[in-house]
C-alpha cells in the first residue's frame, strides 16, 4: 500500500467536514450533534460521469479553495482506481452498489442482447399468455434499459403525467416502475412475464444489505430503467428519484433533450442536487414527507459528461483544449457546477449537524476519451455491420443478418444471430481486415483507418473468457473489438468523445474518500477498482461486506486504509 502526502501544506485537526470549507463561511469547528462520535452513520456516495482522475487532479490543483479540494484535504484520494470494462454507466453504477464485474452482475450495458429471453412484441395479441406460449417462440431480444422503457420518453417525468413541469419534477414518484412500461420489458421464457431490471440484475446491492438491517436508502440517476440498482429483491432503494434526462428539454427545440445544451443539463443535475438536500434534511426527495436521513443516498451527475462530449455549447468550445489536459470552458464551467452542488451538500451536512458521522464518497460510472481532441476519429459503425452482414449474406444467402445487434461508442459489442466459431471468427477476422472512414476533430474526412477503428477483437469463447463467464453465455457479447484510441463510433459529427472502452481515459476515475474516519490528505497509489466502493460502504456503516454476492464470488476487497 504506498500512501503518499497529498501536498505541503498543512494537514488541518480532526474537525468536522463542513469546518474546513472556508469557501463556504463556516466556522473552524462544526457543531456536532448527538449522533456524530468519529463514526459514519450515513455514506453520501457522488458519481459525476465521466470525471477522470486526472480532471480531480487539475481542479484541486487550480481550486485551492474549491469544495473538492477540501475534501482531499481531509480525506483519501485513490488516484489509481479503474472502473469495469465495459466502462459504460451500467456495468459502471452496478459495480459501485455491487461490488462486482459484468462476470457476475451479468450487466454489460444499459442496450443489449440477451440470447435466451423473449421478443414482447412476439407475445402481441396474446391475452394473458402462459409459459406454454413462450415456449413457442424463438428466443433473442435487444434488452433496452435506458429511456426506451419510459412511459413517455420525451417527458421529465418518464409519463406521470405531472402538470407544471419541469420545476414540478420533485414531486414525481420514488418508485421508478410506476412509469415503466411493462409491455417493452423483455420477457422470460420460463414464466412468459416481463423481466424488470432488477429482475435482470444477477447479485444484490448494498441498498439491499442496508434495508435488511431496518436503514434509509435513496438514489437519483438519470432514467427510470435505474431502477436495477433496487436489485434482485426490488426493495433496496426506499426513495428512488429518477427524471428522465433524455427527455425533451424546456426552452429548447423539438427533439433536444437535457445532453444536448451543457446548461440545461446542468439545470437537470439541479433537481436531483435539491433531491439529495432533501435528504440529507431527512426528508423523501420531494421535501413533503420524514423518512429520515438515510444511511445511503447520493446521485449521478451529467454536467461534465456532456461537457466532454458536446463540441459546442452555448457557444463555447466543449471538451479539453490542445494540450489534451486542460478542461476548455464548457467544461470546466461544469466541473464548477459540481463543486458548487457539493459545496450545498456539505453546508447542508453541516447544518443538520452530521458532520462527524457521514463520509462522502465521489467517483465516477466511467471517464471518457478521447481528452486530446487531435486524436479524435470519428467511425459510423453502422455502415461496418452492414457491410459484415452483406458479406455474410453473400456465402450464407439464409441468414441476411449475423449481426443482429451491436453497441459501439468506443469500443465494439456485437451479437450474432449465428454463435458457432466460424461465424463469430467471421466478425473477427472481417472486422481486422477491413479498414474504415471517418472524420476528424474538424470534421475533415479521415480514410483508411487500419482495422476498422480497433486494435484488438475477441471472438466466441475468447470473448467469453475476456469477461470471466462460460462461452455460451446467454448475455456475454459474441464478439468484443478494444478501440483505437480516439476512436468514437457515431454517425455525422454530433460528439466528440465518448466511453464504454478499455482505454485508460475510459476508466482511470477518482475515488475520494472523506469522512470522520479517513486519514487526511493522504493519496493512494495502489491499483484499485471501483467495485470496492461497495463493500467498503458497507465496511463503513458497520455491515458486513460479505453479504455482497457479488463480493463472494469476485473476492472484491475493501478499499486499502479504511
Amino acid at each position: 500500500m504506498a500512501h503518499l502526502s497529498r501536498r505541503s501544506r498543512t494537514v488541518l485537526g480532526s474537525v468536522g467536514l463542513a469546518g474546513l470549507l472556508g469557501g463556504l463561511a463556516l466556522p473552524a469547528t462544526s457543531a456536532l450533534g448527538a449522533e456524530d462520535g468519529g463514526s459514519t452513520h450515513h455514506v453520501l456516495l457522488i458519481s459525476v460521469d465521466g470525471l477522470h482522475q486526472s480532471d480531480l487532479a487539475w481542479y484541486v490543483s487550480t481550486h485551492p479553495d474549491s469544495t473538492l479540494a477540501h475534501l482531499a484535504d481531509r480525506g483519501v484520494d485513490y488516484s489509481n482506481a479503474s472502473t469495469p470494462f465495459p466502462s459504460d454507466s451500467f456495468p459502471g453504477m452496478v459495480a459501485q452498489v455491487t461490488g462486482g464485474n459484468p462476470a457476475s452482475t451479468g450487466v454489460y450495458y444499459d442496450d443489449t442482447w440477451n440470447h435466451d429471453l423473449i421478443d414482447p412484441a412476439k407475445l402481441s395479441g396474446i391475452a394473458n399468455p402462459t409459459p406454454a406460449d413462450c415456449a413457442k417462440l424463438t428466443p433473442g431480444v435487444e434488452v433496452t434499459y435506458f429511456e426506451a422503457l419510459d412511459l413517455n420518453q420525451h417527458s421529465i417525468d418518464a409519463g406521470q403525467g405531472l402538470s407544471g413541469l419541469p420545476g414540478s419534477i420533485l414531486q414525481m414518484t420514488g418508485q421508478p416502475r410506476d412509469v415503466i412500461n411493462a409491455a417493452a420489458l423483455p420477457v422470460d421464457p420460463a414464466t412468459c412475464k416481463p423481466v424488470y431490471p432488477h429482475q435482470y440484475l444477477k447479485t444484490n446491492t448494498i441498498f439491499e444489505v442496508a434495508r435488511k438491517s431496518g436503514l434509509v436508502t435513496a438514489w437519483s440517476d438519470k432514467h427510470p430503467a435505474y431502477e436495477i440498482l433496487d436489485g434482485p429483491s426490488g426493495s433496496g432503494v426506499q426513495d428512488f428519484f429518477t427524471p428522465e434526462i433524455n427527455s425533451q428539454a424546456q426552452g429548447l427545440p423539438a427533439g433536444a433533450d437535457w445532453t444536448t445544451d451543457n446548461a440545461k443539463t446542468q439545470q437537470y443535475d439541479g433537481y436531483k442536487v435539491q433531491a439529495v438536500l432533501n435528504w440529507i434534511d431527512g426528508l423523501d426527495h420531494s421535501g413533503a414527507k420524514q423518512i429520515g436521513t438515510p444511511a445511503i443516498f447520493g446521485m449521478n451527475f451529467q454536467s461534465v459528461s456532456t461537457g466532454e462530449k458536446l463540441p459546442v455549447s452555448g457557444g463555447q468550445a466543449g471538451g479539453y483544449l490542445a494540450d489534451g489536459a486542460t478542461p476548455g470552458p464548457v467544461l470546466s464551467g461544469a466541473l464548477d457546477f459540481v463543486d458548487r452542488s457539493l459545496g450545498q451538500m456539505v453546508a447542508e451536512i453541516h447544518k443538520q449537524h452530521l458532520d462527524g458521522s457521514t463520509t462522502i464518497i465521489v467517483s465516477a460510472k466511467h471517464g471518457q476519451s478521447p481528452q486530446n481532441p487531435a486524436a479524435l476519429t470519428r467511425i459510423d459503425d453502422g455502415a461496418i455491420t452492414s457491410a459484415i452482414n452483406a458479406a455474410w449474406a453473400k456465402i450464407h444467402p439464409d441468414n441476411p443478418n449475423l449481426i443482429v445487434f451491436s453497441v459501439n461508442d468506443d469500443g465494439f459489442l456485437a451479437w450474432t444471430s449465428d454463435r458457432s466459431p466460424t461465424a463469430t471468427e467471421f466478425v473477427r477476422h472481417w472486422l481486422l481486415t477491413h479498414p474504415a472512414t471517418g472524420n476528424d476533430i474538424n470534421g475533415n474526412p479521415v480514410t483508411n483507418i487500419p482495422a476498422s477503428g480497433l486494435t484488438q477483437v475477441y471472438a466466441g469463447a475468447a470473448a467469453a473468457d475476456l469477461i470471466g463467464v462460460p462461452a455460451g453465455d446467454p448475455r456475454v457479447p459474441d464478439v468484443i473489438g478494444i478501440a483505437r484510441y480516439g476512436t468514437v463510433y457515431t454517425g455525422g459529427q454530433g460528439k466528440i468523445a465518448e466511453h464504454g472502452g478499455d482505454n485508460p481515459q475510459d476508466r482511470n476515475v477518482p475515488i475520494l474518500v472523506a469522512g470522520p474516519s479517513t486519514a487526511h490528505g493522504r493519496m493512494n497509489t495502489a491499483p484499485v477498482e471501483t467495485t470496492q466502493i461497495a463493500p467498503s460502504i458497507l465496511h463503513l456503516l458497520n455491515l458486513n461486506p460479505n453479504a455482497l454476492q457479488s463480493v463472494q464470488q469476485e473476492g472484491t476487497p475493501v478499499l486499502p486504509g479504511l
